[in-house]
């Protein structure tokens, strides 16, 4: 039991990821996280951030076009996957029960942000934990059309990798320094983590109620 314990805290711990998994790692963890429904709860704001600081103060020693590239591609296919799943295996969800692994009100949430934005949730939601990866099942169970999801997953991808990891990279590279605070840096992104999770599931509640 405590290995299982511990096996979860290290997938939890963005930066013993980075430190010891490596690209590979992060690379698996970035195309879990963004699109298939068991993995919602693994890092991904500050999972690609940090892999950004961490390549620009050269913890990982990765060229920052290899890591651009490898984490846009796991967050695209990531994506793509779920999309898949949703397409032909959706219908399982509607009677599903509730586990650890699996929440209605994650689903509940996802739809009220495609009834807002339509096809651009896939862009938007990059930014959207829990959001992000029950995006693309949902855009496969309502049918999306191929070339829309495909549009609007690649520009979501582009933009969050882009601005997150290319981002982190920036900050890496001219202010090497910033490592020693890494632990405020995950406090940061998870406290806009929860807040948005937490507003999300409320919006979904008072949605539903109005209905």
């Amino acid at each position: 039991m405590n290995s299982i314990v511990e096996f979860f805290q290290y997938l939890l711990n963005s930066e013993e990821l980075i430190r010891t998994g490596g690209l590979l790692v992060i690379t698996f963890i970035v195309f879990a996280e963004n699109g298939l429904f068991f993995a919602f709860f693994l890092p991904g704001d500050y999972l690609v951030f940090l892999a950004g600081v961490f390549c620009g103060t050269g913890i990982l020693q990765v060229p920052i076009g290899i890591l651009l590239l490898c984490m846009f591609a796991a967050a695209v296919l990531g994506s793509f996957t779920g999309y898949i799943f949703g397409k032909y295996f959706g219908d399982m969800f509607e009677n599903r029960p509730d586990s650890f692994f699996f929440k209605k009100k994650h689903l509940e949430t996802t739809r009220k942000y495609f009834d807002k934005y339509g096809s651009r949730t896939l862009i938007v939601s990059r930014f959207l934990p829990i959001v992000r990866t029950f995006a693309p099942i949902l855009a496969g169970v309502a049918k999306m059309s191929f070339p829309a999801f495909l549009l609007n997953n690649v520009i979501g991808g582009a933009v969050w990798i882009g601005a997150l990891t290319g981002g982190g990279f920036l900050f890496g590279e001219r202010f090497p320094w910033i490592v020693d605070y890494v632990h405020y840096i995950i406090l940061f992104f998870l406290a806009i983590t929860t807040f948005t999770v937490i507003k999300g599931y409320f919006n979904a509640r008072k949605g539903m109620v109005e209905e």
